[in-house]
């Protein structure tokens, strides 16, 4: 990334008809000439997913899924930076090189990106307070019971309201993180801008447009569970392709 950027958040239109096709074409025009880092990038994921898994498979705990859960908006948006830097060198011309790219996400770590995701971490830990809170609100007098073991539970209707309230709730924070980190990630690689400016105009964003990232929002969801089923080892495709796509996302949306 060039060293001189753009101060300020930037000015966006209404989400363009086409938007989010025309940013998957772009997307797979970036994985086919830079396959290379998607793999990279994705790696660490495939692995993390896997070992998650064997550690809750062999141990019986899911606390582990917890900490996995952590990791992602800790160590996600860094993997990110190094997708937008691919997509913005070969928007811009430039030429393909793992120092400088590697460089462009290094350099995050005295910017203004740890801050947001340590916003994310703190939304993630209000998060599961709260599903504590709503999981003793109504199963807290119930028969001390396996949860894990005896799924049964859920199917009370104290177990049927929880689930309903937790989905509830659980999707008001998702949308919250969704909505601050969508366009916040990638301006904060691309201008000279603060974290709060950053989450501020990335939230106003998604508001103005509630439809097309929405539906944004929707597909990263079934395409992440889909490249998950087959032991993670779909993140490989869909990883790259999210994280190519999310950056012309971002400048396609601009006015």
């Amino acid at each position: 990334m060039a060293a001189e950027r753009p101060l300020g958040a930037p000015k966006f239109t209404k989400a363009k008809a086409g938007l989010i096709r025309r940013s998957l074409q772009l997307a797979f025009a970036d994985m086919k000439a830079s396959m290379g880092y998607g793999f990279v990038f994705s790696l660490p994921y495939v692995l993390g997913g896997i070992g998650f898994f064997l550690l809750t498979w062999l141990t019986g705990d899911s606390y582990w899924l917890i900490f996995a859960a952590f990791g992602f908006p800790l160590f996600g948006p860094f993997a990110a930076v190094g997708l937008y830097e691919v997509s913005h060198r070969r928007e811009a011309g430039l030429p393909m090189d793992w120092r400088a790219i590697f460089g462009a996400v290094s350099q995050q770590r005295s910017g203004q990106l740890p801050w947001l995701s340590a916003v994310i971490i703190m939304i993630f830990l209000f998060w599961f307070f709260i599903g504590h809170m709503i999981f003793a609100l109504f199963l807290g007098l119930s028969t001390m019971t396996n949860i894990s073991s005896s799924l049964e539970v859920y199917l009370t209707s104290s177990g049927l309201t929880m689930l309903a309230v937790g989905t509830a709730v659980g999707g008001v924070f998702a949308f919250i993180v969704y909505a601050i980190s969508v366009m916040g990630i990638p301006m904060l690689l691309e201008r000279e801008v603060d974290f709060v400016t950053a989450m501020i105009t990335s939230f106003q964003m998604v508001l103005a447009n509630p439809v097309t990232m929405i539906l944004w929002a929707a597909l990263i969801v079934v395409l992440t569970l889909i490249a998950m089923l087959p032991l993670f080892l779909g993140l490989f495709f869909v990883f790259p392709l999210l994280g190519h796509a999310s950056w012309h996302m971002y400048k396609e949306a601009q006015a």
